[in-house]
């Protein structure tokens, strides 16, 4: 069955948990909700992922003010998407942080976003305001960032293209936490549909370098215990790994996007089938594996006429008629963005042209794709990785025997779907 909206009988909201981590870091969730990392330190408090609605953040705060009357003095947030970042001005916080990349993907996806977000979980969004317009970010970074939280330091850093383009992780050595928005899931399947598929393993790899000893995911408990992370981390790596390989071979072997979806639905159902939000997220995520297979390494933009597309192609366009079932006609965002009408009649090639300037290739270094080479060296010196922080361990590098393996591999995930 392929799910246009989403038909989960979670309340999101419900069945709030809010779990210790390590000294000062927290970690809270709830039914049918994105995370949302606390870190206290004697300065203040730092947020990391703002929630979908204000009304869900306030019940964050209210968490928070359980356990200190500090200030919010950052609100961090990992990628651009709407269920992460429009409760941010909730927090009232001294400063939002992201990433460069994210703040460009907002500028050129943040309506749409938001528009989009509207009509897949309305649920989630039932409570946003109709004028709430893009959250945007007061402060960002090309590629890390230390911040003194008082007793505690807390780092951010952009480890390459996975989920999104502009990723950032938040790192706190001294507790062994680290936040990995939807960079990693547990429960839930990963969202692809703006994944860059190749970089999303060497992603993983530098977060495992850390040894963290526990892991807020992007949805549902937290990993804690370093065998835990471990497990969360390779589980996501595994679903990544077989979504990406499983379309590959299909291209390679000419299929087209029904047979594509259907071929890796199968490969993927026996492992991960039971997971939150598998059917709901799955059309999306193959159709981007689809795209990058066929040689499109920017995601291109999703739209309402675009998701309606994919669905006619998917399964007819009956499944595409519920597309505006119980919405809200056409609700207001105020954004400097380009306005909602623009962003909708806009060709979608322009769009992904403006975008495509963002990163060069996959390379980590490059994907950053801002200042000179001296001043990403220098953004690499003030990440401070020392061997305490960091340890890497053995792996062969990039090669061309490692691209044989994989395609190898692909043809093996298409023979085991079938």
């Amino acid at each position: 069955m392929v799910e246009m909206t989403n038909k989960s009988e979670a309340v999101p909201g419900e069945n709030e948990r809010f779990e210790e981590l390590g000294r000062g870091c927290y970690a809270y969730s709830a039914d049918g909700c994105s995370n949302t990392g606390v870190v206290i330190g004697e300065k203040g408090v730092l947020i990391v992922d703002a929630q979908a609605t204000p009304a869900l953040a306030e019940k964050v705060l209210q968490k928070v003010r359980e356990l200190t009357d500090k200030p919010v003095k950052q609100v961090v947030l990992t990628h651009f998407h709407a269920d992460n970042t429009l409760g941010a001005l909730a927090f009232e916080a001294g400063e939002i942080i992201s990433s460069d990349l994210t703040k460009r993907m907002m500028e050129i996806r943040g309506v749409e976003e938001i528009r989009l977000a509207r009509q897949r979980d309305a649920a989630l969004f039932a409570d946003l305001p109709g004028n709430t317009g893009v959250s945007m970010p007061s402060m960002t970074i090309a590629s890390s960032m230390t911040i003194d939280l008082g007793g505690l330091d807390v780092r951010l850093m952009h480890l390459g293209r996975a989920h999104t383009m502009g990723d950032l992780v938040v790192w706190v050595p001294q507790s062994g936490v680290i936040f990995a928005g939807d960079l990693v899931q547990k429960a839930a399947v990963p969202y692809c549909g703006d994944a860059h598929f190749a970089d999303w393993p060497r992603a993983l790899d530098r977060i495992t370098a850390f040894r963290p000893t526990a892991l807020m995911p992007g949805r549902g408990k937290s990993a804690i215990g370093p065998q835990a992370v471990a497990t969360a981390v390779e589980t996501t790596r595994d679903f990544v790994v077989t979504l990406r390989d499983a379309a590959a071979a299909c291209v390679e072997q000419s299929l087209g996007l029904k047979d594509t979806f259907q071929a890796v639905r199968d490969a993927l159902a026996g492992r991960f089938g039971s997971k939150v939000d598998f059917e709901f997220h799955l059309p999306i995520s193959v159709a981007r594996a689809y795209d990058e297979a066929l040689g499109l390494d920017q995601p291109q933009v999703w739209t309402r006429e675009r998701i309606a597309d994919l669905y006619d192609a998917l399964a007819g366009a009956s499944a595409a008629s519920d597309t505006g079932a119980d919405q809200p006609a056409e609700d207001a965002v105020e954004t400097d963005a380009p306005s909602k009408d623009a962003a909708a009649e806009a060709p979608l090639e322009a769009a992904d042209a403006k975008a495509s300037d963002l990163v060069s290739d996959s390379d980590f270094a490059a994907s950053l794709a801002l200042g000179s080479e001296e001043e990403r060296e220098a953004d690499r010196d003030d990440m401070e990785l020392s061997a305490e922080d960091i340890v890497e361990e053995d792996k062969p590098s990039d090669t061309d025997e490692t691209a044989s393996s994989d395609k190898a591999s692909a043809n093996k995930v298409l023979e085991d779907a079938r």
